[in-house]
């Protein structure tokens, strides 16, 4: 496995992500730094986990969400 690949696997784990939310954030343009960046942490009730903010984003620009 990659360097890259090995990254995306870590966002994938700590972010809770599926492959089809891999999918979406990589025609996003995101890298796995940017998702790792946007986990919220305790203190920050009112953001969205990763797994949202990337659905939402990607309906936002495409109009639908992989599934």
């Amino acid at each position: 496995m990659g360097k890259q690949q090995a990254t995306w696997a870590v966002a994938k784990k700590r972010c809770r992500l599926n492959q089809a939310d891999i999918q979406m954030a990589k025609e996003l343009g995101m890298t796995p730094k940017s998702l790792l960046k946007n986990i919220p942490s305790s203190n920050q009730q009112w953001k969205a986990t990763v797994k949202v903010w990337v659905r939402d984003l990607y309906e936002n620009k495409f109009g639908k969400v992989l599934q």
